[in-house]
């Protein structure tokens, strides 16, 4: 699933900051969506499964109004210190990419901006610290590139390794910066049908969405001027689309699990105006034998067992007891530090979370992230 709800707020941020934008001459002609039909946003949409084809859909895809690249993970040092960390860039268009004539636009004007945030959970020392970047696609600034994948905002960035089999990934605020590479343990894992992900009843309100949910890490964090090597396992979620949510839905928690037998699981509940788990919730679970299987909202129960406030006192969950019967697993899932919430526009809480339970009859236990948006007042 993931942050289709942000880039309202992201664009709230354009305008309090001021970013001037293209005017088209004209309104935008429609443009032929993936499905062959025509959108009158001038925007592409995902309306029907596409053929994926790797490496070119790691980079961008600038027929659609939104776009992110998210990287989440769990690492440990030599000395048992354990960090989670969180990067993401997101292409948000401004206008379709329809080619127009303005003989008054400037080297700062832009068709699209990028916005990253940055968090490190330092287990150890019971931090959480967080970061927020935006600038427009212009004058080298922000952007991104297919192949090789260079996705970058000012100094932050995620690229392809020299040799082509993993990434590179470099990201700093006071106190913190990481740079680490990431190699490849598991294929791509399309969600939904076949990488197309519905988030409600309206065709619009889909998106393209593939997870590579083991990631390698080896490298390093800078803490508070003292480099720290260390290892683990990440998390890439990718999507790409021009809806949002449905008319009903409010947010969503987001479940990213690796789990110690080498499987992993993801799972987005939706959330509703009224409280309640919408029917379009779905999730992907992928064996440790790297075969797949789309979860239902019917194939998950998922129930709270602890909650967190924050300084003004908006409630989020912080506790879950998740059961998949048809894969005869029971799990239990922990925050790592109950404050795991972002300052950023619009705010939100994302973090490092640890597994434990049991598949049939098994113990099972893993590592995670978890994404919780929705809760927060915007004041």
């Amino acid at each position: 699933m993931r942050r289709a709800l942000r880039w309202l707020g992201m664009l709230l941020l354009l305008v309090a900051v001021g970013i001037p934008v293209q005017h088209p001459v004209a309104a935008p002609p429609a443009v032929a969506s993936s499905s062959g039909r025509p959108s009158t946003s001038g925007f592409a949409e995902a309306l029907e499964p596409r053929h994926f084809e790797f490496p070119r859909d790691h980079g961008p895809h600038p027929e659609f109004r939104l776009e992110w690249w998210y990287v989440t993970g769990n690492l440990d040092s030599a000395a048992g210190e354990r960090f989670g960390f969180e990067l993401t860039f997101f292409r948000v268009a401004l206008l379709p990419t329809t080619p127009v004539t303005t003989p008054t636009a400037g080297a700062w004007r832009t068709r699209e901006i990028y916005v990253a945030h940055f968090s490190v959970t330092d287990v150890a020392r019971q931090r959480f610290r967080s970061e927020q970047k935006l600038s427009r696609a212009a004058l080298g600034l922000a952007g991104s590139e297919a192949e090789p994948l260079h996705v970058w905002l000012d100094d932050w960035a995620l690229k392809a390794t020299g040799d082509g089999t993993g990434w590179q990934l470099h990201a700093a605020q006071p106190g913190y910066s990481v740079d680490l590479v990431l190699e490849p343990q598991s294929a791509p894992m399309l969600n939904g049908k076949a990488g197309l992900s519905r988030k409600s009843d309206r065709a619009a309100d889909a998106t393209y969405y593939y997870s590579i949910p083991r990631l390698g890490v080896r490298g390093r964090v800078l803490r508070d001027g003292q480099s720290v090597e260390v290892g683990g396992l990440a998390w890439l979620d990718r999507e790409w689309g021009s809806g949002g949510l449905g008319p009903s839905e409010v947010g969503w928690d987001w479940f990213g699990l690796q789990l110690a037998d080498g499987s992993a699981l993801m799972f987005y509940a939706l959330r509703d105006r009224d409280g309640r788990r919408d029917a379009h919730s779905a999730g992907t679970w992928m064996g440790p034998d790297g075969n797949v299987r789309v979860l239902t909202n019917e194939d998950v129960g998922i129930a709270v067992n602890n909650e967190w406030r924050n300084g003004s006192g908006d409630r989020y969950p912080s506790g879950w007891r998740i059961r998949v019967p048809a894969l005869s697993l029971d799990l239990t899932v922990r925050p790592v530090l109950a404050d795991q919430e972002l300052q950023t526009t619009p705010r939100y809480w994302e973090g490092a979370v640890d597994v434990s339970g049991e598949r049939a009859g098994t113990s099972l236990g893993g590592r995670g992230y978890v994404e919780l948006v929705g809760y927060a007042q915007e004041r």
